[in-house]
């Protein structure tokens, strides 16, 4: 009854979850053009998601998984039945692959062969992202209940609070759901005390599940609680991985636009959209824009002269966030409107070098950590 009025009075007075107003790109969220810039390693054909072991990157492409380690062309080292949502390299060796977001299996390594397709009872459906921690564990977020990986666009016009966080035992082959009610859940970091940052794509947020001072994340009317540890963010989170000298990658799919938090408050225009118009051209994020007049934002206020405007309304952007351990906001890389390098949705460090996977232009990335520093630095 409480959380009924509360949503009542926010639509009333246009706040909270009601509000359309978006955070500014300002202050450590200055944009730049640090991930435009950067060098690109590879044309992909179908990219979803980037890990590395310390000493190869591996790739989820499609229906493979490439290895890259520092040869002028990736290697094949796995082809599979499916096309592939999630990878992970297990502390012991091998890879935890999902396929199609709907089945876990884990292949090389001293748990070869095992597989995961439910956890608590519920079939596996929308595995987006994976990550080891200690005594043989993995964590992965499950983003929707409704929809699989490839349909994260309905997820978000229809306002999706399924996703959940699941918890699998490599040794004994058992899983369980750590996590509920969460509004997209799209990567997953652990952190100390047998706690988990959670990013909440829908909700622009990141939160902790376990730990001292959490508490579970549960659904209560509708909505997920918990601890935020990062909140208010302006583009739609996704995967989180570790830097070095501790803290946080997080990579943000795109950026969140008044015209699409009005839309989505707006439940008699967005069903009749969601059925009468090509998802394609959807009033919704998306991952690359440009390509075709049908979209729905043109006209002068995304261009002058023939010219796009840098700072026009994105439709599809491209950012990294760098957090510290307390999910502190230290600098961000940006592909601005005007760019390409649009819907980063994974991001790994090593050996001084960021590399990036950005899904919308199908390419692997990589920028100079300490350059791009020293020019944040010098700006």
């Amino acid at each position: 009854m409480i959380e009924a009025l509360k949503q009542w009075t926010e639509r009333v007075l246009g706040r909270g979850d009601a509000a359309i107003s978006v955070p500014v790109l300002d202050g450590a969220l200055k944009s730049n053009r640090l991930i435009e810039d950067a060098e690109v390693v590879a044309e992909l054909e179908a990219p979803e998601d980037l890990v590395s072991d310390g000493s190869a990157l591996f790739v989820a492409d499609g229906a493979r998984v490439l290895r890259f380690d520092g040869t002028a062309a990736p290697t094949v080292a796995h082809t599979f039945e499916r096309t592939l949502s999630a990878l992970a390299c297990l502390p012991g060796g091998g890879l935890a692959i999902a396929l199609a977001g709907r089945e876990v299996r884990v292949v090389g390594g001293p748990h070869d062969g095992r597989r995961f397709d439910a956890a608590d009872g519920k079939q596996l459906n929308a595995i987006n992202a994976l990550t080891a921690i200690a005594n043989g564990r993995l964590l992965a977020s499950d983003g929707s209940q409704a929809h699989p990986p490839e349909r994260w666009k309905y997820d978000v016009m229809e306002l999706g609070r399924s996703g959940r966080l699941i918890e699998f035992n490599l040794a004994d082959g058992s899983a369980r759901e750590r996590a509920a009610g969460l509004a997209y859940a799209f990567g997953v970091g652990a952190v100390a005390d047998d706690a988990a940052w959670v990013c909440e794509s829908w909700r622009h947020r990141v939160v902790q599940v376990g730990g001292a001072q959490a508490g579970r994340v549960a659904q209560t009317g509708g909505a997920s609680s918990g601890r935020a540890v990062v909140d208010g963010l302006p583009g739609y989170p996704s995967r989180i991985a570790p830097a070095a000298g501790g803290g946080w990658w997080l990579t943000c799919f795109t950026l969140r636009t008044q015209l699409v938090e009005f839309v989505l408050r707006e439940p008699a225009f967005r069903k009749r959209m969601l059925k009468e118009i090509d998802p394609r051209y959807w009033i919704a994020p998306a991952l690359t824009s440009g390509n075709t007049y049908l979209e729905p934002m043109q006209g002068a206020h995304l261009k002058t002269m023939g010219v796009v405007k840098p700072w026009a309304p994105p439709r599809s952007y491209g950012l990294v966030i760098r957090l510290d351990a307390q999910g502190l906001i230290r600098y961000s890389l940006h592909s601005r409107f005007d760019g390409k390098h649009h819907g980063i949705v994974a991001a790994v460090e090593r050996d001084g070098w960021l590399y990036l996977l950005a899904k919308g232009p199908r390419r692997l990335l990589r920028l100079s950590i300490a350059a791009a520093q020293a020019s944040l630095a010098a700006s």
